[in-house]
């Protein structure tokens, strides 16, 4: 089996002892040489300051190239760009585009008066200043918000015209969704690289209402599987091997790469690695 290229996205830290498991994440995952890693933003830009700030200590402190997320909630067009451009001074070469999760206390995404409507007019606004290589979002399963899945693969069309060059999917269960995805994705004329996004299970519980709130389908067996094995304790065991078998999937139907939704917990994406037969090249010695 042919190994995939692979990324890691990870989310900045809010108190000390999560720095600490950010450092400990990025000890054990960098030495996978991945091909970059992103730093996520909170639902409604509320780590927006965090975000740089993590984005800054991985740039400054290790060979790896980092990703900042960078979304349109509650700022202006000239804050963002403000933002971006830091980004750029920092060393910043990759930017995810995300339109952004509404804040706490709203259900619908509303512009900022002054800022980006959407997240094609934050893309093209990037594209124009010639510094990023830009990544979206994309979606196996329908969008909450959507009218239908039609409508997300023409969004996800105009945001590549827009400027980006690949895009990063929401996490899914099963191979065939992706691949059922990808398809739609060519007829509709889109031939950018699509990566996977993939999630190992921590967290069945928290999972399972994550994925009913972003529309991620949950396959009965995999409900089953996972209350089974959370009662004998089993939960690693089988977050490893489902999750493994499903790279293995990918890989076999033609996926040449793909990110990993780390949650700062990096053993159970290790542990996929190595089922995978990707292994470390060497130990990073120096994280601040």
């Amino acid at each position: 089996m042919q190994q995939p290229q692979i990324s890691f996205e990870f989310f900045p830290p809010h108190t000390i002892e999560a720095s600490f498991k950010l450092k400990d994440a990025i000890q054990i995952l960098a030495p996978f040489s991945p091909r970059f890693v992103s730093v996520t933003y909170g639902a409604g830009g509320t780590t927006r300051e965090l975000t740089h700030q993590a984005v800054k200590a991985l740039r400054g402190s290790t060979d790896l190239n980092v990703a900042a997320h960078l979304t349109c909630v509650n700022v202006s067009r000239k804050e963002t760009l403000q933002i971006a451009d830091q980004f750029a001074e920092d060393g910043v070469t990759e930017i995810v585009a995300l339109r952004g999760d509404p804040p706490k206390g709203s259900s619908v995404f509303k512009p900022h008066r002054e800022g980006f409507q959407n997240t094609c007019e934050l893309i093209q606004a990037l594209a124009k200043t010639d510094k990023f290589n830009i990544r979206v979002g994309a979606y196996p399963h329908k969008h909450p918000e959507a009218s239908s899945s039609e409508q997300d693969i023409l969004w996800l069309k105009r945001k590549l015209d827009a400027g980006a060059k690949e895009a990063i999917t929401q996490f899914f269960f099963e191979a065939d969704d992706f691949f059922r995805f990808r398809d739609a994705c060519v007829k509709a004329g889109i031939q950018a690289p699509i990566i996977p996004g993939i999630l190992p299970i921590e967290n069945w519980k928290g999972t399972r209402k994550f994925a009913q709130k972003c529309g991620a389908k949950i396959p009965l067996w995999l409900d089953e599987a996972f209350t089974k094995a959370v009662r004998d304790g089993r939960n690693d065991l089988l977050a490893t091997a489902v999750c493994s078998e499903l790279c293995s999937d990918l890989i076999e139907g033609g996926v040449d790469a793909l990110h990993f939704y780390t949650l700062n917990r990096p053993e159970l994406t290790r542990d996929i690695c190595f089922s995978l037969g990707i292994f470390p090249a060497a130990t990073l010695e120096k994280v601040a």
